[in-house]
C-alpha cells in the first residue's frame, strides 16, 4: 500500500497531459481511462486497500487497455499512464 499512497502522490502532482484531451490511443479514449484508473485507484486507498468487485473488474479493463497505449505514448505522457498501469498492477496485485 505504501508504494501505492507513493505513486498517488506523484501522479496528484503531474498535470494531464493536454495533448491527449478528446483523443483516443489504440482505440482508447485517454481522458476516461485516467479517470477510471483514479478513481479506483483512490477508492482502494481510501478503503485501506479494499475493492469491490465491480472496480475490480473495470480496473481490470483499464489494466487491458494501458498495456495497448503506453507503448504507443512518448516521453511525459508514456511516464504519466505507465505510473497509472504500475498502479494498477499493483493495486491488482
Amino acid at each position: 500500500m505504501t508504494t501505492v499512497s507513493r505513486l498517488w502522490g506523484e501522479h496528484l502532482k503531474q498535470p494531464f497531459p493536454s495533448r491527449l484531451r478528446s483523443v483516443e490511443v489504440a482505440g482508447v479514449e485517454m481522458v476516461m481511462l485516467d479517470a477510471n484508473v483514479a478513481g479506483c485507484v483512490s477508492t482502494w486507498l481510501n478503503n485501506g486497500g479494499d475493492l469491490d468487485g465491480w472496480r475490480r473488474d473495470a480496473l481490470a479493463t483499464c489494466e487491458r487497455q494501458l498495456e495497448r497505449v503506453v507503448p504507443e505514448l512518448a516521453d511525459r505522457e508514456a511516464a504519466y499512464y505507465q505510473r497509472l498501469l504500475d498502479m494498477t498492477v499493483l493495486v491488482l496485485g
